[in-house]
């Protein structure tokens, strides 16, 4: 291989540079004539030149690189979020520029909103102006501020959508009915207000007056998506509709999760992500708990099951059949 055929991103380790980077680690050197294989293993940082010997080339640490590589890959990724936020920032004036001389059925059928507040803002906008409903998707958001004034404020603008007659659907995963601030939320709540749950939801999704959307779109949901398309909101409330009918009510009458054969419902939902190879990790992001708690019912689960591994808890959940049984009673 040539050093003018040798083309891959900057910071990659191609084969022919990981076997020389191997053999310089194992000996501790290579000749620099070795290393022409992969020039890029000086461009990276991987190898350079012996203070004593300039024709042999010594290795750098791997853990030195590593930590190097990662920084440089951090520096990346924020620049990337801070243009997206440039961007975002210079289009938003524009789009309302645009959509002030347009006429209402020439409202924007899809609109980015930048940043938290302005979210916050177009949804307490959507809602002041709703009169018929609001339908909820809320997943579990370790990072959602549970501030005291910011909780007053939503329950504030919540209640003031009910008194207008209209009525609330929210969907949550089952871990909300175990949290303090969501049954003291919907103790306070009157009127036409239900809530269920489901091992697993959807992302976010707030659906008012079956006419606007608002989905995330971004990962950190620092970026958001209003939708007024007619089609997608279908689809949005056609999807709603069927999980809420898969759920479990939690208000305003809750009904109780069965146990099966010493099986609680949040230990199958694990069992079945288990089998499927999910980590930990996974597990308790997708039933919305945090990971010490995942482990803990884990733990249980292995112990009813008599597992003293977890490729042993693998096995004896599928030879169990707790799974086909839930299968069944859905």
């Amino acid at each position: 291989m040539t050093a003018g055929s040798h083309h891959h991103h900057g910071d990659e380790l191609c084969e022919p540079g990981l076997a020389v980077y191997t053999r310089a680690l194992r000996d501790g050197h290579v000749s620099t004539a070795a290393a022409a294989e992969a020039p890029c293993l000086i461009d990276i940082g991987l190898l350079h030149p012996a203070i004593e010997n300039l024709d042999r080339l010594e290795p750098v640490a791997p853990a030195v690189v590593l930590q190097r590589l990662l920084r440089l890959s951090e520096d990346r990724i924020a620049h990337e979020r801070r243009r997206g936020q440039r961007m975002a920032d210079v289009f938003e004036p524009l789009i309302r520029l645009g959509s002030g001389h347009a006429t209402h059925e020439d409202t924007p059928a899809l609109r980015i909103l930048s940043g938290k507040r302005r979210t916050g803002q177009a949804i307490e906008e959507a809602m002041a102006e709703g009169r018929r409903e609001l339908l909820a998707i809320q997943p579990h958001d370790s990072h959602v501020s549970r501030r005291p004034d910011i909780l007053e404020g939503a329950m504030e603008r919540d209640q003031a959508f009910l008194d207008r007659g209209a009525r609330m659907r929210a969907l949550y995963q089952h871990t909300a009915r175990h949290a303090p601030y969501q049954r003291a939320r919907y103790e306070r709540l009157t009127g036409d207000v239900e809530a269920r749950t489901l091992d697993e939801v959807t992302d976010r999704l707030i659906i008012i007056d079956r006419t606007v959307a608002f989905i995330p779109a971004s990962a950190d949901r620092t970026l958001a998506l209003e939708v007024r398309h007619p089609a997608l909101i279908a689809y949005f409330v056609n999807t709603f509709d069927r999980l809420w009918r898969l759920a479990t009510p939690m208000h305003p009458q809750a009904v109780e999760q069965a146990t099966l054969n010493g099986i609680t419902p949040r230990q199958h939902a694990i069992a079945a992500l288990l089998v499927e190879g999910h980590t930990d990790a996974d597990i308790a992001e997708r039933l919305g708990m945090n990971v010490r708690t995942a482990r803990v019912h884990i733990a249980k689960l292995a112990a009813t099951l008599g597992s003293e591994s977890r490729a042993q808890l693998g096995y004896l959940i599928a030879e169990s059949g707790i799974l086909k049984s839930g299968e069944a009673d859905r």
